[in-house]
């Protein structure tokens, strides 16, 4: 039998994340939270997927939405037990094969499906998304278009240090269909020292414009986007929004 994979955001790096990487949530929550108000309105439910630490999480609950969170981070979970304590539910679940709890409305920051093994898992967790949505209902998430990888060709390498943790993170674009991140992370301890950990993340790339097709199937009315609302998106961060009539 195969070793079962260490998931993405160990602790340290969950926690790193937690602490200095939330503006991309920030910054679409606005977006998100108007394209679900009629959710709201009638107090449906909405499932969140790669819900990381609970940084949407927290302002869909503050915005009077109930609220599934999900995530295949058992650490980031637990950060968001604590600082989204206000979902109805925050559970682990892995996308492709885990199977989406019922719910009006299914919404991922963060190029959650850009984390998947391969350009067939990622069409296979779209398909899984849209065939969840109910009649009324809609699904909105962010993916890395193959423009990402166009765009970042060549980016130095970037640090970040703070009191109690540091960053260093180095890029690379193997194929034009792969992202790659070597993280390490530094996080003081109690007793004054330093704890280092390596994570390397490899993201897909797409053509996000094959997504519509995609999904014909469906029955969803699919569009690619630049961004949830008004906010401006990273270059090569698409969003795909999906209604069902």
């Amino acid at each position: 039998m195969s070793p079962v994979p260490v998931p993405y955001y160990r602790q340290d790096l969950a926690l790193v994340h937690h602490l200095g990487f939330g503006s991309h949530a920030d910054a679409c929550a606005p977006g998100i939270l108007a394209l679900l108000e009629p959710v709201r309105e009638r107090g449906g439910l909405v499932l969140e997927v790669g819900c990381g630490s609970g940084l949407l999480t927290r302002h869909l609950v503050e915005a009077g939405h109930r609220v599934i969170a999900t995530d295949a981070s058992p650490a980031m979970v637990d950060l968001a037990r604590t600082y989204a304590a206000g979902a109805e539910e925050i559970r682990l679940l892995a996308l492709p094969d885990d199977p989406l709890p019922p719910a009006d409305a299914i919404v991922s920051v963060g190029h959650v499906l850009s984390y998947l093994a391969d350009e067939a898992a990622v069409e296979r967790a779209l398909l899984a998304i849209a065939s969840a949505v109910p009649p009324g209902g809609l699904f909105a998430l962010d993916l890395c278009d193959v423009e990402w990888g166009t765009a970042r060709f060549g980016a130095a390498n970037h640090s970040r240090v703070e009191d109690d943790w540091a960053i260093v993170t180095r890029f690379s674009v193997p194929t034009p269909a792969r992202f790659v991140r070597e993280m390490t992370t530094f996080v003081r301890q109690d007793d004054g020292s330093w704890r280092r950990d390596d994570e390397r993340h490899d993201n897909v790339l797409i053509d996000t414009a094959r997504i519509p097709d995609l999904l014909a199937g469906t029955g969803l009315d699919v569009t690619v986007q630049s961004s949830f609302g008004a906010e401006t998106l990273p270059v090569g961060l698409r969003v795909v929004l999906g209604r069902r009539p």
